[in-house]
């Protein structure tokens, strides 16, 4: 009767009999042909008039205590957003983005090891704007108002998806005229799709530069253009 032992060294053999009997065993896909395909990629896009846009502002003050700063700023800022809700700005479109507090240093002398003379608050929020068309006198509001930083203003569409398709639609009719193209050119015929993949979309905003707030007068004249849906697709075709 084996013993112990004996199982210990016959198991390990067993194990090397069946990966060689395995090595051995023919496979069934080596004589399969290997399919011939050809992948494309191609763009849809869709212009469109933008219907929102999305502008930063805030306010920046200084004061020789951190308390006198944060005051400033506090009033200041306060005024600035009340201004946005009294143009028909609504609160879930009004959103704080930075908040910060910090010493102004000062050194008079090369090689002096610098001090502080003060302190500066900032407060930035964003805003998103869907009437357009009021975005020259959302500016001058918030200028008047005491704001004195003004951000990049970028114009965008707030419903891309059904854009969205008609570019996928785009897309696809341009790879598939271009893989005919490519097939009737090799001599060969196109088969079925293997896959499609969508490799990025989105919409393209425009960006306009924003004035310096002290040049801003009334009815800012700020045009809003167009704003691109784009998609980007691969397909991958078997070839006949």
């Amino acid at each position: 009767m084996p013993t112990t032992s004996s199982y210990r060294y016959i198991a390990p053999v067993l194990a090397l009999l069946a990966s060689a009997i395995a090595a051995q065993a023919p496979d069934a896909r080596a004589d399969e042909p290997s399919k011939r395909t050809i992948s494309l990629s191609a763009t849809g896009a869709v212009k469109t008039t933008p219907d929102k846009v999305d502008i930063t502002t805030g306010v920046t003050t200084e004061g020789q205590t951190a308390g006198e700063a944060l005051k400033k700023n506090t009033e200041a800022m306060t005024k600035v957003v009340d201004g946005l809700k009294d143009a028909g700005i609504e609160a879930k479109d009004i959103q704080t983005t930075n908040f910060s507090v910090s010493p102004i240093y000062e050194r008079q002398k090369q090689g002096q090891a610098a001090f502080i003379t003060g302190y500066r608050v900032s407060n930035s929020v964003h805003i998103t704007v869907h009437d357009t068309g009021k975005l020259g006198e959302i500016l001058d509001k918030v200028v008047s108002l005491g704001a004195n930083q003004i951000g990049s203003i970028s114009f965008g569409v707030s419903e891309p998806e059904a854009l969205k398709d008609e570019a996928r639609k785009q897309a696809m009719g341009k790879a598939i005229a271009d893989a005919k193209l490519y097939a009737e050119a090799a001599g060969v015929e196109l088969g079925p799709v293997l896959s499609i993949t969508e490799e990025d979309g989105g919409y393209m905003p425009r960006f306009a530069e924003a004035a310096a707030p002290r040049a801003m007068a009334k009815a800012v004249p700020i045009e809003a253009g167009t704003a691109t849906v784009q998609v980007k697709i691969r397909v991958t075709w078997e070839l006949r």
